[in-house]
């Protein structure tokens, strides 16, 4: 599996390392946030880019990344409540109009697996190891469903599941660390396979036994820098090792 043989269990990130729903994400994220923005400033007001979206946003539960961006910009926003309907002026407003969006264009696109990982964590299904899917998405099983990949996940940490425990999200490593405990492995025997910064960071933090940053975007020299062990663009690279 090229991973060191104390590995008996796979903690994947969905969006972006098992399926192509970051690309999904980013565009929710910016319509979102340019929406809002334009609102709030005008027209001369500056979009939400790509860099945002991987400085503020990719790999955190949706709420901390709409605070994480919009104090980026000196904006403050009430909490407001988690049944705050898309359109209200609170933090959990704009991330519930984000995910409306998000519904609406997996809807549309669907959530591509990448073949190269349905390879993988079909290998590493078959060769015994156990499997845990853990997302910040509060859609996780939805779109595991659709991807046709549940067959292989023995436990998902979404987040549902992490607003229902009060965990932390990454970069915090809490959420890796229920999906170990829920296999009931030490995280030295876990690997965490990461596209996101923020979930590299989340993986080091709970000191697990391996870290792969998977490189859809472009910063391979950053997912290392943030504590990634190897770095690869797609997981089937790591069957050929």
């Amino acid at each position: 599996m090229g991973l060191p043989d104390a590995i008996s269990a796979c903690l994947f990130d969905l969006d972006g390392v098992l399926t192509a729903t970051a690309v999904l994400h980013r565009k929710a994220w910016k319509r979102t946030f340019d929406e809002f923005l334009k609102h709030r400033e005008g027209a001369n007001f500056h979009p939400f880019t790509d860099q945002d979206y991987y400085d503020y946003v990719d790999g955190r539960p949706r709420a901390d990344g709409v605070r994480t961006f919009l104090t980026s910009r000196s904006i403050t926003l009430p909490e407001g409540s988690p049944d705050d309907p898309p359109g209200a002026e609170t933090v959990n407003g704009v991330g519930n109009s984000k995910n409306r969006l998000l519904l609406k264009v997996i809807d549309e696109e669907g959530p591509s697996p990448y073949p190269g990982s349905v390879r993988y964590i079909s290998a590493a299904y078959d060769a015994g190891l156990k499997i845990a899917v853990v997302t910040s998405s509060a859609n996780g099983k939805s779109v595991l469903d659709a991807a046709d990949l549940s067959r292989y996940v023995h436990v998902r940490i979404d987040g549902v599941v992490i607003r229902e425990q009060g965990l932390r999200g990454k970069p915090a490593p809490d959420s890796y660390l229920a999906a170990a405990r829920a296999l009931n492995v030490h995280p030295d025997q876990a690997a965490v396979f990461e596209d996101a910064l923020s979930g590299v960071e989340s993986g080091r933090a709970g000191e697990f036994g391996y870290v792969v940053g998977v490189n859809r975007g472009d910063q391979a020299d950053a997912l290392r820098e943030h504590g990634a062990d190897v770095v690869v663009n797609d997981l089937v690279e790591l069957l050929e090792r």
